[in-house]
């Protein structure tokens, strides 16, 4: 089989390397059908889409919403990298799936409006399916409603008009959704489970989703989070596209 790629672009190893061994795990993946290339650290080479079975992209600590002025040079460089990238995807309607990150790359993308109005505190929170949520063949097998981990600054408060709904949570509204039939973005993290959320919050206790000295407190009320089904996507994503 052709390898997928997951796109990183955590400058932490230690948030990085757990993201790949949690894509790894959730996608029933070896490491030889799973390569992973870091944005942060080099320009995006240029991809030939057909040496691949399709395309992962991983969170991270930019924000697509941030004024232009504000983003530091390498973030600039990164979102230019994924427009280009995504103009292919799209156009070919090639397999991508982008976990929160990929909410505000591809919402942009394709003309939704992303900002801080339905940003979510690190927690574990209830998403609900949409009909056609529930009829998608990445989506095959989970429940109508599930627990899953977000923690992000910004979102989609209009969706797309090129993409269709698949889920929501009661604080944002815009969780999940799907353009054409094979590109897909998420606001929460499918590949996180307790241990991983856990060294998130560790990592990125100084860049501002909580105050640090809280930190202790909110891995407290994260320890008890029963998430057992997100994973199940990133697992179906892999099996229909390898």
């Amino acid at each position: 089989m052709k390898p997928f790629l997951l796109l990183s672009s955590r400058a932490e190893d230690l948030a990085a390397d757990e993201e790949y061994g949690s894509f790894l795990r959730c996608a029933g993946l070896a490491p030889e059908q799973l390569r992973r290339f870091r944005l942060e650290a080099a320009p995006l080479p240029r991809l030939d889409l057909d040496d691949w079975s399709g395309i992962l992209l991983g969170g991270g600590p930019f924000n697509s919403s941030d004024p232009e002025e504000l983003k530091p040079a390498v973030q600039r460089r990164v979102e230019a990298d994924l427009s280009s990238l995504l103009d292919e995807v799209v156009a070919r309607d090639f397999p991508f799936f982008g976990a929160c990150y990929g909410i505000g790359t591809l919402g942009v993308h394709q003309g939704g409006i992303v900002d801080r109005t339905h940003a979510e505190p690190i927690s574990a929170v209830p998403v609900t399916l949409t009909d056609a949520g529930l009829a998608d063949p990445v989506l095959a097998g989970m429940p109508r409603v599930f627990d899953a981990f977000v923690g992000h600054k910004e979102a989609c408060r209009v969706l797309p008009p090129s993409a269709t709904l698949l889920g929501g949570s009661p604080a944002c509204p815009v969780q999940m959704f799907r353009v054409r039939s094979n590109v897909y973005a998420t606001q929460f993290h499918p590949e996180l489970d307790v241990p991983g959320i856990v060294t998130r919050v560790r990592v990125y206790q100084n860049a501002g989703y909580f105050p640090p000295a809280e930190m202790n407190a909110l891995i407290d009320t994260l320890i008890p989070a029963v998430v057992t089904e997100p994973g199940r996507m990133l697992a179906n994503f892999a099996r229909i596209y390898r």
